[in-house]
C-alpha cells in the first residue's frame, strides 16, 4: 500500500471516529444508553451465576466470561457499552482523531480508583504497555497490534519495553499514534484490554490479580472476597461516579458446578439472575418464570475447533474431514430437539446481531446437513491417508454442553462409520487449562462471546496468525491478509465487505465447525426489578435494582 492510499483511507477512518466519540459525548446515564436513570438504589445484594476465573483478574490476561464477568463490573475504561451495544464515554471526556492514525484521549477529571488515588493517563499507557509485552504472556496482547511500536514490544525476545506509540500528555492526557488505520479502533475501547491499571498493580501482579483495585462501579468485598470456586463478593465503588452507578447493594457471583443448581435455586428464589438455562428446562423455563424469563438473541457464537496438529487433520486430507464432519453434523435438528428454539443454525463464523452480518455468503453451504457428501469426501480423505482410532470432542461438564456434544458424536459415527464420543472436562477452567497449554488431544468446544460489537472481533481474534485465541494454531496468509484490508478500509462498512469475503476462507479450512448461534436464555427471581440483558449476553449487574 503506499502512502498516500494510507493517508487518504486514514482520513475517513479518523472522521468516522470523529463522529462516533462525538455521539458518545453526551448524558450517558439515560435508561436508554443502559445507565441507571432516576431509580432509587435498592440495598439489597444481587446473587447471579458465574464461573471460575481462569486467571487472576488482569484485565489484558481475561478472555473467558467468567473473569470478564468481575473484571466490567470491577473495571472502567474508556468507553462502555449500552445494552444494545451502542459506545458511551465512560472515563474518556472525549477521543479526538488530529490526523489518520493519531488520537488524543482526554480523561474526565476527578475520576478514583477504589482506594482513593487518582485515576490518570499514566495508568492507561502503563496497563496497555504491560499487555502488550511479550515477556507478560498476555492473552489479549494482540489488541494492542494496530499501535505504533507493538512489533518492537511483542517480539520474542522484546526489542523495546514500551509502545512507542503511546506517550503520557499530563494526568487527563495521552495520546495514541496507530502504525496503521484500524477502522474499528474508536469502537474496541470498551473492550477490557483497554482498561487501566493502577501504579500499585505493578508492584506484585500476580497479588493484585486476587485482589485489585477497580475503578470500575464495583470493588471486591473484603481481600478474601474471591473464593475461589465457591464465589467472589463485590460491594459498590463509592469512588465510581461514572455513568454505571450501582442501583443495588451489592453483587454476589456464585460459581457453579452445573447449570441444573443454579436454575433450581433461581426457581427457589435463592439466586437474582441466571444467564444459562440448563438444556433440560428451554422446553419449560419461559412457562415456569413467566415475564421473568428472557430468550433473546446475543452475539455468541458456537463451534468446536479440531487442532491443526491432530494426525489426519492438516493439509489437503484435514480440510476433506473438517468439511465431511461438518456435513454430516444435522443442525436444524440439534437446535429443535435439544436447544428447544434457542439456538439458530449457524450460517458463518459471526453473528446476526452485529452490523454487517450476512447469512447468505459463498462457500457457506458446507454448513448444511448432507450425509452424502460427507461419507463420499470422508471416503477421499481415507485414500489419502486411512483413519484410525476415535474421534473426539472435549467439552465442560460445568456449562450444560454433554447434551449437544453426545448428538454431534453419534451423527458422525452414524453417518461416517467412525467412533467418536464427548470428553467431558469438570469445568471450564480446567478445559481452558488445557487449550491454553496446547495439550488437547482431539477436538474441543469453542466458540466466542464478543469483546465489543463489531465483525471484527469475530475473525482476527480468532484465526489471524498468533492472534490472541487463535487456539486451534490455524495460520493462512491469504487470510491474514483479507484482515489486515478490513482493518485498514476507510469505513466501517468497507471493512465488513471485506470480513465477508474472508469467511469464504474459513468455508474452506475450517479451523473451527461452525454450529449455531445462541440465544441468552435465562430469567431472574421476584427479587429484583430492571433486569437487563446485554448485547454480549451479560447481565447489566449495576442496573439491578434490589431492595
Amino acid at each position: 500500500m503506499t502512502a498516500s492510499t494510507r493517508v487518504t483511507r486514514g482520513l475517513v477512518a479518523a472522521a468516522a471516529a470523529a463522529l462516533l466519540l462525538t455521539a458518545c459525548s453526551g448524558n450517558s446515564s439515560s435508561s436508554s444508553s443502559g445507565g441507571s436513570g432516576s431509580n432509587a438504589a435498592g440495598k439489597g445484594i444481587v446473587t447471579a451465576n458465574s464461573s471460575e476465573p481462569q486467571n487472576p483478574l488482569i484485565p489484558s490476561n481475561t478472555n473467558e466470561e467468567g473473569g470478564t464477568k468481575i473484571i466490567n463490573s470491577i473495571f472502567s475504561g474508556l468507553v462502555y457499552y449500552d445494552a444494545k451495544g451502542a459506545p458511551h464515554n465512560d472515563l474518556a471526556e472525549s477521543i479526538t482523531p488530529s490526523d489518520p492514525t493519531d488520537y488524543t484521549i482526554t480523561l474526565k477529571s476527578g475520576q478514583k480508583w477504589s482506594d482513593g488515588t487518582a485515576v490518570t493517563a499514566k495508568n492507561f499507557v502503563d496497563a496497555w504497555n504491560y499487555g502488550a509485552l511479550s515477556t507478560n504472556a498476555q492473552l489479549l496482547s494482540s489488541f494492542y497490534a494496530p499501535i505504533a511500536g507493538y512489533d518492537a514490544v511483542s517480539a520474542t525476545p522484546p526489542t523495546a519495553k514500551t509502545l512507542s506509540g503511546l506517550k503520557v500528555v499530563d494526568d487527563t492526557h495521552f495520546t495514541v499514534k496507530l502504525s496503521r488505520p484500524q477502522a474499528d479502533f474508536p469502537l474496541q475501547l470498551g473492550y477490557i484490554a483497554f482498561f487501566p491499571l493502577p501504579d500499585k498493580a505493578f508492584t506484585d501482579i500476580k497479588a493484585f490479580g486476587q485482589n485489585p483495585v477497580g475503578d470500575g462501579p464495583y470493588m471486591l468485598k473484603s481481600p478474601t472476597a474471591w473464593q475461589h470456586n465457591v464465589k467472589i463478593d463485590l460491594v459498590p465503588n463509592p469512588k465510581y461516579t461514572g455513568p454505571r452507578k450501582p442501583q443495588n447493594g451489592g453483587l454476589t457471583l456464585s460459581f457453579y458446578q452445573s447449570q441444573e443448581a443454579a436454575y433450581n435455586d433461581l426457581l427457589a428464589g435463592s439466586l437474582d439472575v441466571l444467564d444459562a438455562v440448563p438444556p433440560s428446562a428451554l422446553g419449560t423455563f419461559q412457562k415456569d418464570l413467566g415475564d421473568r424469563a428472557v430468550n433473546q438473541p446475543a452475539a455468541i457464537f458456537q463451534s468446536f475447533t479440531i487442532p491443526e496438529k491432530l494426525a489426519h487433520f492438516s493439509g489437503a486430507e484435514g480440510a476433506l474431514r473438517r468439511q465431511a464432519i461438518s456435513y454430516a453434523i444435522d443442525r436444524p435438528t440439534i437446535t429443535k430437539a435439544i436447544f428447544k428454539g434457542t439456538r439458530t443454525p449457524a450460517k458463518d463464523f459471526t453473528s446476526p446481531t452485529i452490523a454487517g452480518y450476512s447469512g447468505d455468503l459463498p462457500g457457506n453451504t458446507v454448513l448444511s446437513y448432507d450425509p452424502s457428501k460427507a461419507k463420499q469426501l470422508w471416503a477421499q480423505a481415507d485414500a489419502m491417508s486411512p483413519w484410525s482410532g476415535t474421534f473426539t470432542l472435549a467439552y465442560n461438564a460445568d456449562g450444560g454442553h454433554q447434551e449437544w456434544v453426545d448428538a454431534v458424536a453419534n451423527g458422525l459415527k452414524n453417518t461416517l462409520g467412525i467412533q467418536a464420543q464427548g470428553k467431558p472436562y469438570p469445568t471450564f477452567a480446567a478445559l481452558r487449562k488445557d487449550v491454553t497449554d496446547r495439550t488437547m488431544t482431539g477436538a474441543f468446544r469453542s466458540g466466542w462471546q464478543a469483546d465489543y460489537p463489531g465483525l471484527y472481533d469475530f475473525i482476527q481474534p480468532l484465526y489471524y496468525t498468533k492472534a490472541s485465541s487463535n487456539d486451534g494454531d490455524y495460520s493462512n496468509p491469504q487470510l491474514d491478509k483479507l484482515i489486515d484490508e478490513a482493518a485498514a478500509a476507510k469505513t466501517l462498512n468497507e471493512s465488513n465487505q471485506l470480513l465477508n469475503q474472508a469467511q469464504a476462507t474459513l468455508f474452506k479450512d475450517l479451523p473451527a465447525i461452525p454450529l449455531w448461534y445462541a440465544n441468552i436464555s435465562g430469567g431472574s427471581s421476584q427479587n429484583v426489578s430492571n433486569v437487563q440483558v446485554g448485547w454480549d449476553s451479560i447481565p447489566l449487574f449495576y442496573a439491578i435494582n434490589k431492595q
